[in-house]
């Protein structure tokens, strides 16, 4: 089985930054960090509030970022300008709703398709990889692939929520075994730590893995690079051992 990609979120480097409003810690250095640790790409999601990444963190990380940047935002017109400048290698759209401590859900791909399959056709014209953060349901599955994305990110967040309950790892389990079949690449985040994430990253068809707050809240006692190597581990291990 291939090795499995392992993004990291730096977006709640900058919510301590913000906390304050100064200019440390930084999220660019932080990617750095990451990278030099054995991150495969880094993670940030420029949210409409601008509650933790700001506008200028996304350009300096454009800048900056040795491996690849995956851009999440919401399906607007003014991210979608900023990404086509910017040129990320990936951008996930993901839903926002300001009321929202973090994200709760998958895109509703019934709510607009149209708007979602121009913005996709946006990025996918400016050579930008595609993606969707959607829930494990193959008619979310399969719309994905309707409106033209090349990839998937499976929530994780309700296998994370309820420990024990197998019918969340197997909605995760049909769902990139579908998205594998429709021809596309399957990634999955969201609530996943070192303690859950073996499940998930024994699941073949994942092939990428974006994680943020755990690791974020591990470096505060073991240090940044400790803890990607730490959750690097764990996934490695249970890829070799599935």
């Amino acid at each position: 089985m291939r090795r499995q990609r392992l993004y990291i979120n730096v977006d709640h480097v900058a919510t301590v930054r913000q906390a304050r409003r100064g200019d440390e810690p930084d999220p660019v250095a932080a990617a750095r960090l990451c990278e030099d640790a054995g991150a495969d790409g880094i993670t940030a999601h420029l949210r409409e509030d601008r509650r933790h990444i700001q506008d200028d963190d996304i350009r300096r990380l454009a800048d900056v970022v040795r491996t690849v940047l995956n851009l999440e935002m919401a399906c607007t017109d003014e991210m979608l300008r900023l990404a086509t400048e910017l040129r990320p290698h990936q951008v996930t759209l993901v839903p926002e709703r300001r009321e929202e401590i973090t994200t709760e859900g998958g895109l509703d791909l019934t709510r607009e398709p149209a708007r979602i399959r121009a913005g996709l056709a946006r990025l996918n014209d400016a050579g930008i990889r595609t993606s969707l953060f959607i829930g494990p349901d193959s008619r979310a599955v399969e719309t994905s692939r309707e409106l033209g994305a090349v990839a998937i990110e499976l929530h994780t967040g309700a296998y994370a929520h309820h420990p024990g309950d197998a019918s969340q790892l197997r909605a995760l389990r049909d769902a990139a075994r579908l998205g594998a079949k429709l021809d596309l690449a399957v990634h999955a985040g969201h609530g996943l730590t070192v303690k859950n994430v073996a499940p998930v990253a024994c699941i073949p068809e994942v092939e990428e893995l974006n994680i943020g707050h755990s690791v974020v809240s591990r470096a505060i006692f073991v240090g940044l690079g400790a803890a990607v190597r730490e959750l690097r581990d764990v996934m490695d291990s249970a890829r070799a051992s599935s």
